[in-house]
């Protein structure tokens, strides 16, 4: 299949999926008189430009992630094109591949050497991670369980999707656990033990993938020797501004569409939903997206027309927009490097 043609059906495939789930989901409420009874007025506005605000601190916060970890190699711009393209890439596949597997790539094709880019890519894994383990206890102490579980009209659903959050938050602080010990400790003896555990006759298959991941573990451990504390504070810095601009796009929606709703629940409720989006089969959490989001917010909400309004802007926001701006520069970097 030509690349181009292969390219254009990953675009369309989550285009497809997402439409149909949403036309499913909020199929009755798709009618001129539900949407023409919502009320588009200043503080509409405000909230919307709060959430591109939040949007643009996203943003920022992954290009000066990408800087500080190639001592400031990489211009803005560059470090833009890098970051847009790693979330293209996180649209395009399903949610538990996602976007940093590819930013070696990425950062090679702009001038970064693979043994840096792939500690990059380790580094921002790792940091990734550990925001998710460190937030949740935070979001717990401050908002009761039951506001960020026991909301759903079905108690079946809201228990599944309770074990799905403890499920994917124990893989989580597993994998964290195992880059810390593999970048920063012991290094040597998690390759021992990834390449045994892999040696099992039903996981030999990808023996010499994890062998090879291992390797690169043990690589990035030797170049981040004598790094200073400070250092690794200011990538945190970055990383958690990062992930807090993502939570407070839907805060700034509601603020503007619905208003009146508790704003650290709405905060609290976007750490479970972007857990649970972390692993999903679709294309970028294609359709799974907009189930959890109504699921979740649904009953913050007044009306269904109201529901579908805000969960397809924060689509936009984090995730359309993604695939049309992907769209637009991966010709430019096919035609710098080819891929």
């Amino acid at each position: 299949m030509k690349p181009a043609l292969k390219t254009t059906l990953q675009v369309f495939l989550p285009i497809a999926i997402g439409g149909t789930v949403a036309y499913w989901l909020f199929r009755k409420d798709f009618n001129a008189e539900a949407l023409k009874s919502l009320e588009f007025n200043t503080s509409t506005l405000l909230g919307i430009t709060l959430a591109l605000l939040f949007f643009a601190g996203r943003e920022l916060g992954l290009i000066m992630r990408f800087r500080s970890l190639t001592n400031n190699q990489l211009r803005i711009s560059q470090a833009t094109r890098v970051t847009f393209l790693c979330e293209f890439t996180s649209c395009i596949t399903p949610t538990s591949v996602g976007g940093s597997a590819a930013s070696m790539l990425f950062l090679n094709k702009e001038g970064i050497k693979l043994g840096q880019a792939t500690t990059i890519t380790f580094i921002t894994l790792f940091f990734d991670e550990l925001f998710i383990v460190i937030a949740a206890p935070f979001v717990f102490a401050l908002i009761s369980y039951k506001e960020l579980f026991g909301f759903s009209a079905s108690g079946d659903v809201a228990h599944d999707l309770q074990v799905g959050f403890w499920i994917v938050y124990g893989i989580i602080a597993a994998w964290a656990l195992i880059l810390w010990l593999g970048i920063f400790r012991a290094p040597n003896k998690v390759k021992w033990l990834i390449i045994k555990f892999f040696s099992l006759p039903i996981l030999r298959r990808w023996k010499h993938s994890a062998e090879k991941t291992a390797t690169d573990m043990v690589d990035t451990s030797k170049s981040l020797k004598d790094i200073k504390l400070s250092f690794w504070l200011k990538i945190m810095g970055w990383t958690s501004f990062s992930w807090v601009c993502r939570f407070l796009v839907v805060n700034a929606l509601l603020l503007g569409l619905a208003g009146g709703v508790d704003q650290m629940i709405v905060f609290g409720r976007q750490l479970i939903v972007w857990v649970l989006l972390m692993f999903t089969p679709t294309p970028g959490g294609s359709g799974i997206s907009e189930w959890i989001f109504k699921e979740y917010y649904g009953d913050m909400l007044s009306s269904g027309a109201l529901i579908m309004v805000v969960a397809l802007s924060w689509r936009v926001l984090t995730y359309y927009i993604y695939l049309a701006i992907g769209v637009f520069l991966l010709p430019s970097l096919t035609k710098r490097n080819k891929i």
